[in-house]
Order: C-alpha cells, then sequence, then structure tokens
C-alpha cells in the first residue's frame, strides 16, 4: 500500500469537500475507500473524482469517518456504530461538545467513537471543490476522552499521517475554544465586514485592495453551513466575540472625539495589540521567524510571474511566501515576496540588475 500507516477498508459518510478529500488522498494511497452519501448523485460525482466505490452492504470497514453537516453528525454516528460493531468511528465536524452530548443522549455505544476535526477547507464545498492535498501539513485535532485506548488514538493518527496532516491532541472542550478564537469568531467579523461593503458605491469598491481582500476572503463560506456550526459552539464563539466587541468600543469610542485627552493613545494602543496579536500566528511549518518583503512589479502579461519565480531561484534565495496585488486600473500586478532578513539585501540588488522593479522593501 506504497508505504501507508492505516489498513482499510475505510467507510467515509458524506461526499462532501471534506469526505470527497479525504476518499480522494486515502485512494491515491491504495487504500480501499467506500463512499456513502444520502445523496447518489454525490456518491456519483465522488466516484467519477477517484475518491473511492460505491458502499456495499457487504463492506466491513475498519474505520468510518463521519463528514455530514453538524446538525446531522451525531444521528449518523450513532447509525454507523450501530451497523459496524467491529469498526472505530471518527468525525470531522468543527465542533466536539455537542455533537458528543448529542450522542450520548441517545444511548449510543461511544466507546468506539473518537472526534476528530481537521484544520483545513476552502470557501466553496463540494465534490467539485476537494483536492487530495487539502490535508496536507494542515493541523487534525483529536478529541480523546476517558476510556480512549492507544490503540484507537493510534488509528486516527494514522488515518491523520496518511493524509499529510500533522496530529494534535486536544480535549473536546480546548478544541471548542481554540476553534472559536481562531476559527468560528474570525468567520463572523469577515462577514460582518463584507457585510458592511453592500452599503459602498462602485467607485468606493473599485479602490478595494489586497487588505480588504484578505480580511473579508472567508465572508464567501456557506450560510448554511455556517449557521449550524455557530450555532453549535454558539457559547465560546460569543465570550470571543463579547471581547472583540469590548476592543471596537475602546477604538470607536476614540474615534468619536479623537481630540479628547487619551483618545489617541487608545487608538495606538490597540493597533499595538493587534501586531502583538499577528506576531503571535505560527509562520511557515509553524515556525515564529520574522521575514523581510519585498515588493516587485510584475507586468500583466503571459509568464511573467513565474519568471520572477524562476528567477528568484536562481539567484538561490528561498521564497518563505508570496502574496499578489492587482493595482486597479493598470496591467501591473504587485508580488509580494517574502524571505528570511539575512538574504533582503543580496535578492533586492540581484533582482534590481535583472531590471526588475522594486515598489518597496521592509523588515
Amino acid at each position: 500500500m506504497n508505504g501507508t500507516r492505516l489498513h482499510g477498508p475505510v467507510r467515509i459518510v458524506g461526499a462532501g469537500l471534506l469526505g470527497a478529500s479525504a476518499g480522494l488522498a486515502l485512494s491515491q494511497r491504495g487504500i480501499d475507500v467506500a463512499i456513502h452519501d444520502i445523496s447518489p448523485a454525490a456518491v456519483a460525482l465522488a466516484i467519477d473524482y477517484g475518491a473511492g466505490r460505491r458502499a456495499t452492504d457487504a463492506d466491513r470497514p475498519t474505520l468510518v469517518i463521519v463528514a455530514v453537516p453538524p446538525d446531522q453528525t451525531a444521528h449518523v454516528i450513532a447509525a454507523e456504530l450501530s451497523a459496524y460493531p467491529e469498526a472505530l468511528v471518527t468525525d470531522v465536524a468543527s465542533v466536539k461538545a455537542l455533537p458528543l452530548a448529542e450522542l450520548e443522549a441517545t444511548g449510543a455505544d461511544t466507546s468506539r467513537y473518537l472526534g476528530s476535526h481537521p484544520l483545513a477547507g476552502r470557501e466553496r464545498g463540494g465534490v467539485v471543490s476537494a483536492r487530495a492535498d487539502l490535508f496536507l501539513g494542515r493541523p487534525w485535532v483529536i478529541t480523546s476522552r476517558p476510556g480512549t485506548t492507544a490503540a484507537q488514538v493510534g488509528v486516527i493518527e494514522d488515518l491523520v499521517l496518511d493524509l499529510g496532516a500533522v496530529p494534535v491532541h486536544l480535549s473536546v472542550e480546548e478544541h471548542d475554544r481554540a476553534v472559536a478564537l481562531v476559527s468560528h469568531a474570525p468567520q463572523v467579523i469577515a462577514t460582518v465586514l463584507a457585510a458592511e461593503l453592500v452599503t459602498g458605491s462602485e467607485r468606493a469598491l473599485s479602490l478595494s485592495g489586497q487588505g480588504l481582500r484578505d480580511t473579508t476572503r472567508i465572508a464567501a463560506s456557506e450560510p448554511e453551513l455556517w449557521t449550524q456550526i455557530l450555532a453549535a459552539n454558539s457559547a465560546e464563539v460569543s465570550a470571543v466575540l463579547h471581547g472583540v466587541r469590548d476592543r471596537l468600543d475602546e477604538v470607536i469610542g476614540a474615534l468619536d472625539d479623537p481630540q479628547a485627552s487619551g483618545a489617541r493613545r487608545r487608538i495606538a494602543e490597540s493597533l499595538s495589540a493587534g501586531n502583538a496579536g499577528v506576531a503571535r500566528i505560527p509562520g511557515k511549518h509553524g515556525q515564529d521567524r520574522k521575514f523581510s518583503q519585498l515588493v516587485v512589479m510584475v507586468d500583466d502579461t503571459p509568464g511573467e510571474l513565474a519568471r520572477l519565480l524562476t528567477e528568484i531561484g536562481e539567484i538561490g534565495v528561498n521564497l518563505e511566501d508570496v502574496r499578489l496585488e492587482h493595482s486597479p486600473g493598470a496591467q501591473i500586478g504587485l508580488a509580494e515576496i517574502s524571505v528570511l532578513p539575512e538574504v533582503e539585501q543580496k535578492l533586492l540588488e540581484e533582482l534590481e540588475a535583472r531590471n526588475w522593479r522594486i515598489a518597496g522593501a521592509w523588515t
């Protein structure tokens, strides 16, 4: 099985983005994957994409992955535990406490259930958005509980590693608090900010830059799914949003009268707190190293961006990150190149020698 850790067959219930992506990745590693979904069309499409085969009554899976919307998760887990008494059942729901409580309320035997959650996704859902590399390098939380065995944890770790993700062990409660802070509340904030754009004029929106796109990108996510997620983790998300509201009230109060004593200081302190928060977000490979940025002007013609990246490689500089922003009304793009500070000057000089136009540089 090409060095896989996991042994099948694996049954995946739910042929959406996460289920189909897991099916694609496992199938490519030679693992027998059976796909089931309440929608026959979704199953057929997942099979066409290579995410597995159609599930049959004769299947005897060793692992069941439940990848259905949060409001269905507990019910489906209970049904799978009953139907496959030899299988370990996990799920990929983004909330863990409520589904577990609902599952326990059904009277199901939860000794063969171990919840998990990949911190991976896209703004668009469904089979057509599935990718075999969706989980590559992403954290995948495993929520062990009292009574969970080492062997059960090992199975889920094997799944996570075979999908290229990174296992992270948290309790159910720790998980829900964490995702409220780093995923669920940001979704609400991005959505509320994006909603304000509805009131803007076309002329105002024509000035939109990469900062606005970055802060509102996830606002394009599916409302039906996020309504379920937020309702399921409401207490933890509300706690984060209350903190955000308090900070916003501080800034709003200062902006209402910026000439008042201490107003500018409160604004500056809020901005500094934001700097401190951003600095805590892990960077490439989970590192907290700080990078230098060069902004290079790239003509909006075929092959120019590829030429820039190729020449950076020829110079012998490792690219840590790259972002591309288009300049409104001009046939030019701005490529923000992130590199280690010690190679910034070398890259700047080499690119200028190759006639690249540098729009800015900072550390």
